[in-house]
């Protein structure tokens, strides 16, 4: 890769090195960070670090001036089968992770001519702070997620320590007093996986461990969040950490840099306008997830025996998990709609959407606040437990399924309890609508996390050192 030392802006003063976790939404959350940055620092380039198959899918359509992007290996050796073993794709990545990233670094710095000045990284890569420490330079630990979830990996010694305790009589729905501090109200069972329950010893449960306890050696933690939804949580990470700085919601702060697919090619929008106000369920749980084939059947029975209208997002194999005649059904009657991709931003804006049924992952958490729909929570693995909880048990914007998975009798319940016009509906809708304007304040030009974002420009950039 040829690379010329200036810019339409001027020279490059410096180079930042972008390191990104290449599976789920961690890549994109990476770049539209990465993008933030350089828009507000011209003069630095920024070369960002990915699988080449990620990479692909991000800069297909992107052209991005002062952002040069370069790829490392995935750890797949050729001709490899997979087994389908757990986290396969992953554990084979992180093997090699550390070593590709010090190989490509340097073949971006003679690309670019210019020494890396500042990391800024997915906090998973723990490694990434004795690097920064070598070098001599700023280390920024970027958490896409929430302060609960970066909290239980914060303080997995002391909630292992307190659930030792109580060996032999530990269960999912135990709820340990002061188990996090600055959150009172958790299920060891709502705890990420690898954290007490599950395989502690996987890589990737290591490498959260890891990144727990080295967290406080980095120069900065920004994470896609604002700080008024966990006030607590946040008094307590910035008395641990330098320069913990809420920076989102960054579905609402970088409208510019979402995904270019914003079109919206299955008519989502124009079926949606001849529904009543606040009485649609869209459904989707990203492109990631997907309930097993059983439940999809419950789900659906559910939605079409109480009538409720519902936008379904879900892939096309999926489809033939439906109940027969369902599709048929659904499309005669006008009560449903099932597409493959769904403009998810422009569908929860929408007026007719009164319930947001998700996995809880963190971006469609922060969505469905942002526009004020509260959520029925089916959550799978990582942080969607302990983030299902704050939504029902801390904020009091949505259910939990009944049990964890779909029935149709637990899937009934919680569509009437969120879409009726009764006391825990109208108090969900309430609260909700007090979170959003709480965004949305954070994200004004002045808010919060603008202020915080400034900071972090200045610690990326060298300003402040």
């Amino acid at each position: 890769m040829e690379i010329t030392g200036t810019s339409n802006h001027g020279v490059r003063e410096k180079h930042v090195a972008v390191f990104t976790f290449p599976f789920s939404s961690h890549p994109s959350l990476l770049l539209t960070l990465a993008r933030k940055l350089a828009s507000a620092a011209p003069n630095v380039v920024f070369s960002f670090f990915n699988t080449e198959k990620s990479n692909k899918a991000l800069f297909s359509e992107l052209i991005c001036e002062n952002i040069l992007p370069y790829n490392v290996l995935d750890g797949i050796p050729k001709d490899y089968v997979f087994q389908g073993k757990p986290q396969e794709e992953i554990n084979l990545f992180l093997a090699v992770a550390e070593e590709e990233f010090r190989r490509v670094l340097k073949v971006a710095e003679e690309d670019i001519g210019l020494k890396v000045s500042c990391l800024v990284v997915d906090a998973f890569f723990w490694f990434s702070g004795d690097m920064a420490d070598e070098m001599n330079i700023p280390w920024v630990a970027f958490w896409t997620a929430g302060a609960s979830s970066l909290s239980a990996h914060f303080y997995t010694d002391l909630i292992r320590e307190k659930t030792a305790e109580l060996k032999g009589s530990v269960r999912p729905e135990d709820e340990i007093a002061d188990l996090i501090p600055g959150l009172s109200k958790v299920r060891l069972g709502d705890l990420p996986s690898g954290v007490v329950f599950g395989n502690i010893e996987s890589p990737f449960s290591t490498m959260l461990h890891k990144m727990g306890r080295t967290l406080p050696r980095a120069t900065a933690v920004p994470l896609n969040s604002f700080q008024d939804l966990d006030p607590d949580l946040t008094k307590n990470l910035s008395s641990n950490f330098k320069n913990f700085l809420n920076i989102g919601p960054f579905n609402l702060m970088s409208k510019q840099t979402q995904a270019l697919k914003s079109d919206d090619e299955f008519s989502c929008v124009s079926w949606l306008g001849n529904k009543k106000p606040r009485s649609v369920a869209y459904v989707s749980f990203g492109t990631v997830f997907k309930p097993p084939p059983h439940e999809i059947v419950e789900l659906a029975e559910a939605l079409e025996e109480t009538k409720t209208p519902f936008l379904w997002s879900i892939s096309k194999d999926s489809e033939k998990h439906f109940p027969q005649g369902f599709l048929e059904r659904i499309s005669a009657n006008g009560t449903g709609k099932v597409v493959p991709w769904a403009p998810q931003v422009q569908v929860l804006e929408h007026f007719t959407i009164g319930v947001f049924v998700t996995h809880g992952g963190w971006n469609s958490v922060l969505e469905s606040i942002g526009v004020g729909v509260p959520m029925i929570c089916r959550p799978f693995i990582g942080d969607q437990q302990i983030n299902t909880c704050m939504i029902e048990r801390v904020w009091e914007i949505g259910v939990r399924i009944e049990g964890g998975t779909f029935t149709k009798d637990g899937t009934r319940r919680a569509l009437e309890q969120v879409l009726s016009a009764d006391g825990l509906s109208k108090r969900l809708k309430e609260k909700i609508e007090a979170l959003k304007n709480l965004a949305h304040k954070a994200a004004e030009p002045n808010g919060s996390s603008n202020q915080n974002f400034k900071t972090l420009v200045d610690v990326v950039t060298g300003a402040t050192l």
